[in-house]
């Protein structure tokens, strides 16, 4: 059977840290803990599970943290925790089969992780499977009968154990401050701290968070080097944006440049959003109408689900189709993400 460590950073997690270690402490061989300079209780809680604490003086840099936490695991594999994750008692059972079973070629190991969409989360999904055991001394070994070569790839298995996110409080502050650290240190973001940047504002940036994105998501719309996938996320925030500021003439110039392709539901929901404000409850419905059913979500599901239905319905109760409004309305309470 194999033996594991679990590797975590925590900072004023005094809430939270009992929770996730009293889930886990019996399926590990070893807890590491490595605090990043909390004022709590935290530290203390820590040293009451493993003498395995350390300090890690912090630099806005969330993987440096974590390589150090893994530098000091001595287990087979390494288990990596957040402090607001949870395995309820179902998981535990199927945490302990996949340890006592775990074929020692596998080296990474992907579990789901559950609840994204009730913490106001940037994730577009509730549940999604994530790499979180990793084999800590990874055996390199030569593949192919000709023109031999190291197999570079990992051998990962998704496992059916999942893990309950319960987060205390909202992200959004400390993670958008670092987002533009990076733009600052940078100049551009990676495609992927692109998307989650702009999936943090649709999720749960305030107006003001938008506003200060602007410039950077504009540029990238207006680079003619930026892939389609990048375009459409930055059209999005664009869009928004130029909606809070009363900006219409910009509205519509960057709201047209999605839609000429194929649309995609935050900026469908925007167009209802502004014809219901000035009135248009027909043009409204056709939009609302479209976020759901003629496109897609690619940052936040709620605008291809109960945002327009729930648009939809007040704008068939303006009407005065009140059979009709009743009916979205009740689309909109009972829509769950899938």
């Amino acid at each position: 059977m194999i033996t594991i460590s679990l590797c975590m950073i925590v900072k004023d997690e005094e809430k939270v840290l009992r929770r996730c270690l009293d889930s886990v402490k019996d399926l590990v061989d070893e807890i590491v803990i490595v605090d990043t300079g909390s004022t709590d209780g935290t530290r203390q809680i820590a040293a009451s599970y493993t003498d395995k604490v350390y300090d890690f003086k912090w630099i806005h840099d969330f993987s440096a943290a974590r390589n150090f936490a893994f530098s000091k695991a001595t287990c087979d594999y390494i288990y990596s925790a957040d402090a607001d994750e949870v395995i309820n008692e179902e998981n535990r059972e199927k945490f302990k089969i996949l340890k006592q079973t775990l074929l020692p070629e596998v080296e990474i190991v992907q579990m789901y992780y559950g609840n994204q969409l009730s913490f106001g989360t940037i994730y577009n999904y509730d549940r999604e499977l994530r790499p979180k055991l990793f084999k800590r001394i990874r055996t390199f070994e030569w593949i192919d009968p000709i023109h031999e070569t190291v197999r570079l790839n990992p051998v990962v298995y998704d496992s059916d154990v999942e893990i309950t996110h319960l987060p205390q409080e909202s992200h959004t502050g400390r993670d958008l401050q670092a987002f533009k650290r990076q733009i600052t240190k940078e100049g551009r973001l990676s495609e992927r701290l692109f998307n989650l940047y702009a999936k943090e504002l649709f999720v749960s940036g305030s107006n003001q968070d938008f506003l200060e994105a602007e410039d950077y998501f504009t540029q990238i719309a207006n680079d003619p080097q930026t892939t389609m996938e990048q375009l459409k996320e930055a059209l999005c925030v664009v869009v928004k944006a130029a909606a809070v500021r009363g900006d219409y003439l910009k509205f519509y110039r960057y709201a047209l440049k999605d839609i000429a392709s194929e649309g995609v539901s935050e900026i469908c929901y925007e167009l209802g959003e502004y014809y219901f404000r000035v009135g248009e409850y027909e043009e409204a419905a056709v939009w609302f109408y479209n976020a759901v059913y003629e496109a897609h979500s690619i940052l936040n599901v709620h605008c291809s689900g109960d945002k327009p239905l729930y648009g939809l319905s007040q704008c068939y109760e303006k009407m005065g189709q009140k059979e009709t409004a009743a009916e979205y309305k009740e689309l909109a309470k009972n829509w769950r993400a899938e």
